[in-house]
């Protein structure tokens, strides 16, 4: 709750008296444990965009995490999970994304850099669907530059292209939600990476699932 809130002053508090009783097992639970609603203390504070806070739990959860343990802070550890990535884009934190992003680089393999914007199942909703999905056009923007930091021009494709079966796309999503002004940006950048026979897939199904 405190991170929620950005009440910086408390969580100093806290972490100081946890590290008096809790073993260091325990204390991953701080930054990894999920409340009913499946979120972490990371994921709120990215969500309220408390960049402070966000910066100190960063800090203290390098004394405990693993590099391993670390890469849960950025990646969906299960289907259906949301994280601190995930909810900065649904919100338009631009500058929460900005600082997760520079972190990811420090903990994450170029491989799994990837899935920072690439479902890894049929399931599993990227940022780049969530900010399609609520319209977060400056969020798009700076998602657009940094995949072309790590994907492929192959990859690419599959920002606008379902990969699996029954899978939707960043452009089933915003045309859902009526976002004509991401409607029109997705399709721009489409045109960058597709093939004329790709671009109809865009408006076309391709079997009986999609």
């Amino acid at each position: 709750m405190a991170a929620e809130s950005g009440h910086i002053e408390v969580l100093h508090k806290l972490w100081e008296w946890a590290k008096e009783v809790l073993t260091r097992e325990e204390l991953k639970d701080v930054f990894l444990l999920e409340d009913e609603s499946q979120k972490t203390s990371w994921v709120m504070a990215a969500e309220n965009d408390q960049i402070e806070v966000l910066h100190k739990l960063w800090e203290w959860s390098k004394e405990v995490l693993t590099q391993e343990e670390l890469k849960y802070m950025f990646l969906p550890e299960y289907e259906f999970q949301s994280t601190a990535w995930h909810m900065a884009a649904k919100y338009g934190q631009i500058e929460v994304l900005h600082e997760l992003w520079e972190w990811t680089k420090e903990v994450l393999t170029q491989e799994e850099l990837k899935y920072m914007f690439l479902p890894e199942d049929e399931f599993q909703s990227t940022a780049w669907h969530m900010a399609a999905e609520y319209g977060q056009i400056e969020v798009l923007h700076k998602l657009w530059e940094w995949t072309k930091e790590v994907l492929t021009q192959e990859d690419l494709k599959y920002m606008f292209l379902p990969e699996y079966e029954f899978q939707r796309t960043a452009w089933h999503m915003a045309a859902g939600q009526g976002q004509i002004e991401v409607l029109h940006k997705l399709w721009e950048w489409a045109k960058e990476v597709l093939t004329q026979e790709e671009l109809n897939y865009m408006f076309l199904a391709r079997d009986e699932f999609q």
